[in-house]
C-alpha cells in the first residue's frame, strides 16, 4: 500500500512536471499516466487498493480543491466580469442542464430521468481542470475570471441539482412532489452555505487576534475545512460543497494575518490532491467500464461539446460587454474533470441498487466526457485562443523595482532588443526620468499591486528588485518567488554580507556587485553595451574581450528568451545570442577613434 501510495503521488507530479516542461495540458498527461498505471498495466487498481476508503478519500479531496478555489475568488476580480459571471450562473448553468438533457436522452439513448441527472451533473467544470489549463494559457483576466468563476461556482450547483433530480426520481410512489423536494435541497444548501460563512467569519476573527498560534495556522484551518464538509455532508448529500466554496471565499476577501502563507499551502496542497485525484480516478477506468461504452455515446459528446456548450454561453452573453472573440473562446471551453466524475459514479451506482435501467451507462458515458473534452479543450485552447487573437503570448517582459539612474539605463538597453521593460516604484519623483526616457511606468508598491490583482506577473519573464533597500529586495523576492518562480527573480544587494545568505533569491551579475557600486560606476560613464556572437566571435573569445571589472548582465536567446547572470546562475553563451554587459566607458582615443569612424562612414569613405 505505501508503495501505490508513494506511486501516485509521484505518477501525478510528475505528469504535471512534464507538462510545464513541455508545455502540454497537465489534466491530460496526468489522465494518461493514470490509465497506463491502471487497466493498461494493472499497477493501480483503487476499488482493490482502497476498498471503502476510496470514496471518502476523493470526497475530502475535492473539498479541499473546491475551498482553495474559492481563496482565489476575490470579489476585485469581478470589476470587469461580475455581470459575465452572473449570467453564466444563472442563465446558461439551466440552459446547459436542459439541452444536456436533451443531448442525453436523444443522443445517448437515456431515459428522461438518467438524461436529467446526467445534464444536471454536466454543467460543472470545476478548478481541478480549469485551473491548470489556465496555469499554461495567457489569456485576457477576464476570460480567465469568468471561466475561474463559473468552474468553482456551478461545482456545488451542478452537484445539488444532482441531488435533487436523484431524490425526485428514487421517491417511492406517486408521492413524489417537486416543490417539497426543492425547498428541502434549497433548505439544506442555505444552511451549508451559512455555516461555511460562519466558519469563514469565525477564522477571520481568531486569527488576527492571535487566538491561534502562527504554527497552528494552516493546520487549523485544514481541519475546519474538512470539519465544516463532513458536518454539511452529514444533513445532505454533496451540500459540503457549498460550504467549503462558501468559506473560501469569505477568507478570500476578508483581511486576515498570514493570509498569502495559508493560500500557498492551500495552493500546494490542491496541486498534489489534484494530482492524486486524477491518478485514482483515471486508475478506475477498467475494460468493463470501456466495454459498456456504446457507439451512440459519441453522438451525445458531439452535442455536448459543439451545440450545447456553445449554445449555453452566447445566450447568456449575448447582452454582455464581453467582446465577441472572448465569448466564443469561452463557448468552446468547458473541460470536466474530478467533480463530474466521482459525482456520477456515485449516484451511478445507487441507481443501479434501485433497479433503473441505463444508470450502468453513466459511469463509461461520464469517462467518456471527461477524456473528449480534456483532450478536445486541454490540446487546443491555446490554438484557438491565437485564431481568435486573444492568446497573449508568453510573456517576454522585464520589469525593474526601483528607479534610480543604473535602472533606467538598463531599461533603455533591454528597450533597444524590442523586450517590454516596465520600471516601478513608489515614488513619482523617482520615476520621472523614467518617463523622461519613454519607458513604461508604474507607480505603486509592486508587492501591493501584484497581490491586488493590478500588475500582471505573466507579462514579465523576469523581475529584477532593485531598490536601495535591501531588506525590501529580499521580501519581493521571498513573496513573489513562490508565483513567478524564484529563477525569474533577480535582486541587487545593498548590504555586502548578505551575498552569503541562502534562500533570499538569486543576486544579479556572476560578482554579486551591491547597489551603491553599480549607481557609482553609471555615474562615472560606465554603460551597457551588445555583443552578437557567432562562430567568428565566440562566448570565449567574448570572455577574454572584457576588461577588469567589465561582466556580463543577461543573454538573450533566439526564442527571445532572456536569461540573467546571477552568482549561482551562469548561462550558456551560444552562438546566435546577444550578450548584454555592463562596461567602462570608452577611453578618449577610443571615443575619437568612434567618431572618425562615423564620420567617414557618412562621408561614403
Amino acid at each position: 500500500m505505501m508503495v501505490k501510495i508513494a506511486l501516485i503521488g509521484l505518477l501525478g507530479i510528475g505528469a504535471q512536471w512534464v507538462a510545464w516542461r513541455t508545455g502540454r495540458p497537465a489534466i491530460a498527461l496526468m489522465l494518461i499516466v493514470g490509465i497506463l498505471a491502471g487497466p493498461v498495466l494493472g499497477i493501480i487498481d483503487p476499488e482493490r487498493d482502497f476498498g471503502a476508503l476510496q470514496e471518502p478519500i476523493i470526497k475530502l479531496a475535492v473539498a479541499v480543491i473546491l475551498f482553495e478555489g474559492g481563496l482565489s475568488l476575490n470579489f476585485r476580480e469581478l470589476r470587469q466580469a461580475g455581470g459575465a459571471v452572473t449570467m453564466m450562473v444563472i442563465i446558461a448553468g439551466p440552459i446547459a442542464w436542459v439541452l444536456g438533457t436533451a443531448a442525453a436522452h436523444f443522443g445517448a439513448g437515456l431515459s428522461w430521468e438518467i438524461s436529467a441527472l446526467l445534464g444536471g451533473i454536466m454543467i460543472v467544470t470545476g478548478p481541478t481542470v480549469i485551473g491548470p489549463m489556465l496555469r499554461t494559457l495567457r489569456v485576457p483576466a477576464r476570460v480567465r475570471n469568468i471561466l475561474k468563476w463559473e468552474g468553482i461556482v456551478n461545482d456545488p450547483i451542478g452537484a445539488l441539482l444532482a441531488v435533487g433530480i436523484y431524490a425526485y426520481i428514487t421517491y417511492e410512489g406517486p408521492n413524489a412532489n417537486i416543490a417539497v423536494i426543492s425547498m428541502d435541497v434549497l433548505a439544506a444548501s442555505f444552511v451549508a452555505a451559512a455555516l461555511g460563512a460562519a466558519l469563514g467569519f469565525a477564522i477571520t476573527w481568531l486569527f488576527p487576534r492571535g487566538h491561534v498560534p502562527e504554527y497552528l495556522k494552516a493546520p487549523f484551518l485544514l481541519v475546519t475545512v474538512i470539519a465544516g464538509f463532513v458536518i454539511a455532508d452529514l444533513v445532505k448529500h454533496e451540500t459540503g460543497l457549498i460550504t467549503v466554496t462558501v468559506m473560501g471565499v469569505v477568507l478570500a476577501n476578508r483581511q486576515i494575518y498570514s493570509s498569502q502563507a495559508l493560500h500557498r499551502f492551500k495552493e500546494d496542497l490542491a496541486v498534489l490532491l489534484i494530482s492524486g485525484v486524477f491518478i485514482i480516478l483515471s486508475a478506475t477506468l477498467d475494460w468493463e467500464t470501456v466495454q459498456q461504452f456504446r457507439p451512440q455515446f459519441v453522438i451525445f459528446l458531439l452535442l455536448l461539446l459543439f451545440v450545447v456548450r456553445p449554445i449555453s454561453v452566447l445566450v447568456a452573453l449575448l447582452f454582455s460587454s464581453v467582446p465577441w472573440r472572448e465569448r466564443l473562446f469561452i463557448a468552446w471551453i468547458a473541460p470536466r474533470g474530478i467533480v463530474a466524475v466521482a459525482i456520477t459514479g456515485l449516484f451511478a451506482l445507487r441507481l443501479v441498487d434501485h433497479g433503473f435501467p441505463g444508470a450502468e451507462a453513466l459511469v463509461p458515458l461520464s469517462f467518456a466526457v471527461v477524456i473528449a473534452t480534456i483532450f478536445a479543450h486541454g490540446f487546443s485552447a491555446a490554438w484557438v485562443a491565437e485564431r481568435l487573437g486573444i492568446n497573449e503570448g508568453k510573456g517576454e517582459g522585464v520589469i525593474i523595482v526601483g528607479a534610480n539612474r543604473w535602472s533606467v539605463a538598463l531599461g533603455k538597453a533591454l528597450q533597444t532588443l524590442e523586450i517590454p521593460v516596465t520600471i516601478a516604484d513608489t515614488s513619482k519623483f523617482a520615476l520621472r526620468r523614467a518617463r523622461s526616457e519613454n519607458l513604461t511606468i508604474h507607480h505603486g508598491d509592486i508587492l501591493d499591486e501584484a497581490h491586488n490583482d493590478n500588475i500582471d506577473l505573466g507579462e514579465y519573464q523576469h523581475l529584477i528588485a532593485g531598490t536601495e533597500n535591501d531588506s525590501h529586495n529580499q521580501l519581493i523576492t521571498a513573496d513573489l518567488g513562490p508565483e513567478m518562480g524564484f529563477d525569474q527573480i533577480s535582486r541587487l544587494s545593498n548590504d555586502s554580507r548578505s551575498k552569503s545568505k541562502v534562500g533570499h533569491g538569486r543576486l544579479l551579475f556572476e560578482s554579486g556587485a551591491d547597489y551603491t557600486s553599480l549607481l557609482d560606476k553609471e555615474r562615472d560613464g560606465w554603460r551597457f553595451s551588445k555583443t552578437n556572437i557567432t562562430e567568428i566571435f565566440s562566448g570565449e573569445e567574448y570572455r577574454r574581450n572584457l576588461a577588469a571589472g567589465e561582466e556580463p548582465l543577461a543573454v538573450l536567446k533566439k526564442d527571445r528568451r532572456l536569461l540573467f547572470f546571477a552568482t549561482d546562475a551562469k548561462p550558456v553563451i551560444e552562438n546566435g545570442d546577444v550578450v548584454i554587459s555592463f562596461v567602462a566607458p570608452d577611453t578618449p582615443e577610443e571615443r575619437k577613434a568612434d567618431r572618425a569612424a562615423k564620420d567617414a562612414e557618412k562621408n561614403g569613405v
